[in-house]
Parts: C-alpha cells; sequence; structure tokens
C-alpha cells in the first residue's frame, strides 16, 4: 500500500464516524448524508494534499460537507421546480382521460336510445369506418338514402347527447342550430 493510501485509510477511519453524524444531522433522508459523506471523502482523496494534519482535518472535511450540502439543495431545488413545470405542462398537455370516459359514456347511451335502424348506420360509418357506398352495399339501399339517413341520425344522436349534458335541444324532433340566432324582424 502507498503512503498515500494509508494516509486517506487512516483519515476515513478516524473522519467517518464524525461526518457521517454531521451530515446526518443536516439532512431530512440517511441515504442523503451517505452521498454526502462518500462525496466529502472523494473530494479528500483527490485533495489529499490539502488535507491538514490532525484535528485540522475533520474541520476541513466539515467544510467539504457543508460545500456539499449546498450543492445538494440547490440540485433539490432544480429538480423540485423542474418537477412542478413538467407537472404543470403534462396538465396541460395530457388530457384527462376521465373527461372522455364521461364523453364515450354518455355517447354510448344516447346511441343505445336511438332507433335500430339509426343506430345501424352510425355504427356503420363510425365503428367500422365505410363510406356511405359501402354502407349502401351493406344495406342494400342507395347511397343517397345512406346519406339521407346518416345525417339525420346524426342530428338525432347530437340531440340526444345535448340533452343528456343538460343542453336543452329544444322541442321533439328539434335539431338544434350551431348559428347564432338571428334576430326577428320586429325585435329590430
Amino acid at each position: 500500500m502507498s503512503q498515500r493510501q494509508e494516509r486517506f485509510r487512516r483519515l476515513y477511519a478516524e473522519q467517518f464516524d464524525p461526518l457521517l453524524g454531521y451530515a446526518l444531522r443536516r439532512v431530512d433522508r440517511p441515504e442523503d448524508a451517505a452521498d454526502v459523506v462518500a462525496d466529502a471523502f472523494l473530494v479528500a482523496w483527490r485533495r489529499l494534499d490539502d488535507v491538514p494534519p490532525g484535528d485540522e482535518a475533520r474541520l476541513w472535511l466539515y467544510g467539504v460537507a457543508r460545500r456539499t450540502l449546498a450543492n445538494h439543495r440547490r440540485g433539490d431545488g432544480r429538480r423540485g421546480a423542474l418537477g412542478e413545470r413538467l407537472r404543470q405542462d403534462l396538465a396541460t398537455s395530457v388530457p384527462d382521460h376521465a373527461d372522455g370516459v364521461t364523453e364515450r359514456e354518455t355517447v354510448r347511451q344516447a346511441l343505445h336510445r336511438l332507433a335500430a335502424r339509426d343506430r345501424e348506420v352510425l355504427e356503420l360509418a363510425a365503428w367500422e369506418g365505410l363510406e356511405p357506398r359501402e354502407i349502401a352495399e351493406v344495406l342494400g339501399i342507395s347511397p343517397i338514402a345512406v346519406r339521407s339517413r346518416l345525417s339525420r341520425s346524426r342530428a338525432r344522436l347530437r340531440a340526444l347527447v345535448d340533452q343528456d349534458a343538460g343542453n336543452d335541444p329544444g322541442p321533439p324532433g328539434h335539431v338544434p342550430s350551431r348559428q347564432p340566432q338571428l334576430a326577428r324582424r320586429e325585435d329590430r
């Protein structure tokens, strides 16, 4: 064993317990104290020629541990700030799947309240991805009839979904307009 290695081994053996106690009293988690001690002894190994002899070595190691703790706290602060930014970014960029579940359930319930022929044409279009001409072939009707039935079925489904969502769909059979109401002549 070289003289340098022997000196470090003695330093470690003499100062480990006091340095660990110093670190444990200043951190929240024991594993953080172990990291601080490991970092302090790494610095001591690299700068062994700068380590003073005797009791001064403990004070020198405390100084190294103090700076290591400061770096550790700054790192925790940066990680905490980064984590908070990520949480905020995720909250705005990742949709809440619970909202989709509620919407899908509302649509599913409304779909089941439609007449069988309305439901069938909508399911063929939405679930099977068929074009009107393909739906016409499956149902044995003309593509024009499919387009008309699709339009009416979508309007009925939309009215049921609006009704379930608490929006007033208007009188039965009425398809609410997506356009703003124009003032009547008498109101002008």
